[in-house]
């Protein structure tokens, strides 16, 4: 580790935050990029003059992030090629990848009208035969597309299908309708690539793709959007965190 990294036990700064913000440069050099495993906690809680369990604190939330990973035996080192998202967030996608300083790039964007489907009209609380915005996106970074997303919207919050889509999506329902996303229940499965999906991702037919549902509700619990996202296996991690309650 650079022996220019250091702590100031005196700082009102937390001693972990410290030493995280000193991890988060340490993932920025090569060897580390390229998957040299990082110091231990022993190793850095000596260098630095701190206890282990600072530097696994520190260590901790940055593998909740999705920055890190740890092997028991092997060691913690960057983790390559992943997307994290966490089931305590409360993100659109283009806050998701932002938040980790990954530039989000619209492969595809179509917006229309349809019928819904069964379950969709079950969700908003109206017949098959009422048509809502469809709003269908290819997404990731400047490198390759790796989600296709189907949003559904309620026909109650006044969407006209002319919206534009270049702000994140709930804070374009919030600063032009009004409408606040609160919370949502989530669904996902891994299903295998049909046809579409493997032309829509570029993946070959079978590839592993995992499903992400979302049904988002307003502050009054009023259904607002269905969503379901079509994400390419290998990259992309879905992080749940609970608590024991005594």
């Amino acid at each position: 580790m650079n022996n220019n990294f250091s702590v100031d036990p005196y700082s009102p700064i937390p001693l972990h935050y410290q030493v995280e913000q000193i991890i988060r440069k340490l993932l920025k050099e090569e060897k580390y990029l390229k998957g040299e495993l990082l110091p231990t906690e022993t190793n850095l809680s000596e260098q630095l003059g701190i206890s282990r369990n600072t530097v696994r604190q520190a260590i901790n939330k940055l593998v909740s992030e999705g920055l890190l990973v740890r092997k028991k035996g092997v060691g913690t080192k960057v983790l390559e090629n992943q997307l994290y998202t966490k089931v305590s967030n409360w993100f659109s996608f283009t806050k998701e990848l932002q938040s980790r300083g990954i530039a989000v790039k619209n492969y595809h964007i179509d917006v229309k009208k349809v019928y819904p489907p069964f379950d969709v009209s079950v969700f908003f609380k109206i017949t098959t035969n009422v048509k809502v915005v469809c709003l269908e996106r290819l997404r990731g970074n400047e490198e390759l597309p790796f989600v296709y997303f189907i949003s559904y919207f309620n026909p109650v919050i006044g969407l006209t299908g002319k919206e534009k889509y270049t702000t994140p999506l709930y804070e374009m329902l919030e600063t032009e309708h009004n409408i606040i996303a609160k919370s949502s229940h989530e669904e996902l499965k891994a299903i295998k690539a049909d046809t579409n999906l493997s032309k829509k991702l570029n993946i070959h037919k079978g590839h592993p793709v995992l499903v992400r549902k979302r049904m988002v509700y307003d502050h009054i619990k009023r259904p607002i959007e269905f969503n379901i996202g079509y994400y390419i296996g290998e990259k992309f991690t879905y992080v749940l965190e609970s608590e024991r309650k005594f």
